[in-house]
C-alpha cells in the first residue's frame, strides 16, 4: 500500500512511478535530481551565475569604485546604451551567456522544456531587489508575435515570468506589451540590424500608465529587443521599466560570439 510521507506527499501516484522508472536528470550532467528541469551541483558549476560588483544600471561586471560604468554615466554620449532617457532604468542577468547556458536556453525555447524555467528563475528572482523594484511592479514578458507563437505554442519569456513569480508575488502581465511586426529572427544579425529590425515592433495598451514595468527574456545579446519593449511601454505611460534576462552576452565571450542567439 503507497503511503505519502515527507518528500513524496502531494504527488500523483502515476508521477512517482515515473519518477521511480525514469528518474530525473541535470540536463547540464545527466545526474539524478529530485525534480524534472533541476541542476545538480555540478550542473550549477557549469554555470557563470553574475554577481556584484557590476553597474547599478546595467549590471555590467567589473565596476570597482565607482557606481555606474562610463556609459551609463554618461548615457547621452552613447547611442546604444542599454540605460538613460526613454531606454531602460535598470537592467539585470543571471549568467553569462556560455555554452551552458546555451543549451539551457535552447532546450527551454524550442525543446519544450517547460521546466527549466523554474530553475533558471531561483537566480533571476532576486535580481529584483538589486533594482529596487516596487512590489507592486509588473512582469511583463518579451512578447512573440501571433505566428511565431502559434509555431512554438509557447512563449519561453512567459514561462519565466510566472516562475519569477512564485518566488516574488509581482503580478505578470502578458497582454499590456504586444509584438505588432513579424521581425526576422535576430539571430546572425549585427547590432545596429537588430535595432533597425525592432525599431517599430512593438506597442503597449493604456493599461500600463502609471505602472512600473520589469520586462522579463531569456538572453539579453545587444539590447535592441528590450529598448524597443521599453520605447513602447513608455509611449503608453508606464512610469519605469526594468528588465531582468537569464542569460547575458558579453563581448568577446568565446562561446557565446560563436553563436549569438
Amino acid at each position: 500500500m503507497w503511503q505519502l510521507t515527507g518528500r513524496g506527499k502531494g504527488r500523483s501516484l502515476p508521477r512517482r512511478l515515473a519518477s521511480m522508472l525514469f528518474p530525473p536528470r541535470c540536463p547540464l550532467t545527466g545526474d539524478k535530481v529530485e525534480e524534472p528541469g533541476r541542476f545538480s551541483a555540478a550542473g550549477w558549476g557549469k554555470l557563470s551565475l553574475l554577481a556584484p560588483p557590476w553597474c547599478e544600471a546595467c549590471g555590467a561586471t567589473a565596476v570597482e569604485e565607482a557606481p555606474l560604468c562610463a556609459s551609463c554615466a554618461a548615457p547621452e554620449r552613447y547611442s546604444r546604451n542599454l540605460t538613460g532617457r526613454g531606454r531602460l532604468d535598470a537592467v539585470r542577468s543571471a549568467m553569462r551567456y556560455s555554452e551552458a547556458s546555451a543549451g539551457l536556453v535552447l532546450e527551454l525555447k524550442y525543446a519544450d522544456r517547460h521546466d527549466i524555467a523554474a530553475t533558471l528563475a531561483r537566480p533571476m528572482a532576486p535580481l529584483l531587489k538589486t533594482m529596487a523594484t516596487p512590489q507592486r511592479a509588473m512582469l511583463v514578458p518579451v512578447p512573440l508575435h501571433p505566428k511565431r507563437l502559434a509555431e512554438r505554442r509557447y512563449n519561453q519569456a512567459l514561462l519565466l515570468a510566472a516562475a519569477i513569480a512564485r518566488h516574488t508575488g509581482h503580478a505578470v502581465a502578458s497582454a499590456v506589451l504586444r509584438r505588432k511586426t513579424a521581425t526576422s529572427p535576430q539571430k546572425g544579425l549585427s547590432v545596429e540590424g537588430r535595432y533597425r529590425n525592432v525599431a517599430s515592433a512593438f506597442a503597449a495598451n493604456g493599461s500600463v500608465t502609471g505602472q512600473d514595468i520589469v520586462l522579463v527574456d531569456d538572453v539579453l545579446t545587444s539590447g535592441a529587443t528590450l529598448i524597443g519593449c521599453a520605447k513602447a511601454l513608455r509611449r503608453a505611460g508606464a512610469r519605469s521599466v526594468r528588465a531582468v534576462t537569464a542569460a547575458r552576452v558579453f563581448p568577446g565571450t568565446e562561446g557565446a560570439q560563436m553563436e549569438l542567439p
